[in-house]
């Protein structure tokens, strides 16, 4: 069996320093954007992970169908196939 997930020391000091510029922020705007980046990130993050098991498993890029046709699924590029990953971590957020 595998070890769980867990953040890292870095990760969970980066969790801290985003959760207090929320809890500082009253402007009800900065927040609404904020919050519009966080969910960016996340669907970026799932669409990572989901490149990258398809990349292990060498399955085609009908993985997990019918979730890119969700609402809330972020959407693959068409060289998802590729060695690439879709892209940086640094492009988000």
């Amino acid at each position: 069996m595998s070890e769980p997930i867990a953040l890292t020391l870095g990760q969970k000091f980066e969790l801290e320093r985003m959760t207090r510029v929320i809890d500082s922020t009253g402007d009800a705007q900065l927040l609404r954007g904020l919050a519009k980046q966080l969910l960016n990130a996340w669907q970026a993050q799932r669409a990572a992970t989901d490149w990258m098991m398809r990349q292990q498993l060498g399955t085609p890029s009908s993985f997990g169908a019918g979730a890119q046709d969700s609402p809330t699924s972020f959407p693959f590029p068409a060289d998802a196939g590729s060695a690439e990953p879709p892209f940086r971590s640094h492009d988000v957020l």
